[in-house]
């Protein structure tokens, strides 16, 4: 028999609720040569059923049951368990539009140097959705190019999770999953970028992220914005921050001075901070002086991590910084 070029990998735990019309949405699709791995960890509800009900009538569904032992070991269990050179994610209360596996396959078949390939997505439901969810949004499927995504890698994961699909043996080739107390796709986009790997996003919208109280990212601390900070460090600290003592803070807000206490847990202090606050320049935060940004430049400005938290002051701080003769990824980088 002829393997199918996509595995779905689907770690699911009491998911009865959403998890037809998920795999309802992996049915309809327009590529039809794939397998599902589906891992059920440990569910209590009415999951096993839905997940043996669907093998029974399709035999390209595969169903893994384990104790339950957490996400990152489901997804390593079925990771390992995937038989083909492509994997597609996929969670059991998201929706993947029917030309999904199709358009990513076809790209990455097209494209052999790129190694991960996103799409653009779109949160369900529309209602109650704040300008926070919004904005996040907007700016990640924004991110199409390799050199967009790895600009704005350290600000915030650049994807989401069950809307990608990678090469398996890329992927196995850094480790896997980890269980590291953050979010473990996060850590993998960046242990992967680390490694030279290459990602992409198709523009289309192909993916569909259910916002509910009860989702992963809203109730786990490897979600929280502590967590990812920290995460942020551990890698910074092996790549753009490598034998780095000091560093400038270029924001002296509530998200810098977070940032000053993570880069104090590696040992890495801050000498100065920028800031264009008039009522804080000439302070002293920290121990370090507060300097306006007509006096900071790339010969004088040292390694610099962009911390201001305010939405769409990014984008001043990088205009400001590239004419104070900052390269961004060598001298600079935004992390919030």
């Amino acid at each position: 028999m002829v393997q199918a070029p996509v595995s779905i990998l689907l770690p699911v735990r009491n998911e009865q609720r959403h998890l037809p019309a998920a795999l309802d949405s992996l049915f309809r699709q327009t590529l039809t040569s794939w397998e599902l791995v589906a891992v059920d960890d440990g569910s209590t509800d009415g999951t096993p059923e839905i997940l043996a009900e669907a093998a029974r009538r399709d035999p390209r569904v595969r169903v893994l049951r384990s104790r339950e032992r957490g996400l990152v070991a489901a997804l390593n269990l079925g990771l390992k368990d995937c038989r083909s050179t492509l994997v597609a994610r996929m969670d059991g209360d998201d929706v993947s539009h029917p030309r999904r596996l199709e358009l990513q396959e076809a790209f990455l078949s097209e494209n052999p140097a790129t190694g991960l390939v996103a799409c653009g997505f779109r949160h369900i439901p529309r209602t109650g959705l704040g300008k926070g969810m919004l904005a996040y949004e907007k700016w990640q499927n924004s991110l199409t190019s390799h050199t967009q995504i790895l600009r704005d890698l350290f600000v915030e994961s650049p994807f989401v999770h069950p809307s990608v699909m990678y090469r398996r043996d890329m992927v196995l080739s850094v480790g896997g999953y980890r269980d590291t107390g953050w979010a473990e796709d996060y850590d993998l986009w960046l242990r992967l970028a680390a490694s030279g790997g290459r990602f992409s996003r198709l523009p289309q919208t192909l993916f569909f992220w259910r916002e509910h109280p009860e989702r992963a990212t809203r109730t786990l601390p490897e979600y929280t914005a502590a967590a990812f900070r920290k995460c942020k460090a551990y890698h910074l600290a092996r790549g753009f921050l490598a034998g780095v003592k000091q560093v400038t803070l270029a924001g002296a807000g509530l998200e810098g001075r977070a940032w000053y206490r993570t880069l104090r847990e590696k040992q890495i202090r801050v000498d100065r901070w920028v800031d264009v606050d008039p009522r804080k320049i000439g302070r002293i935060l920290h121990g370090a002086p507060v300097s306006g940004t007509d006096e900071v430049t790339a010969e004088n400005g040292g390694k610099m991590l962009v911390t201001v938290g305010t939405r769409g002051a990014r984008d001043q701080v990088r205009d400001w910084a590239f004419r104070a003769g900052f390269i961004e990824g060598e001298d600079f980088l935004c992390v919030t």
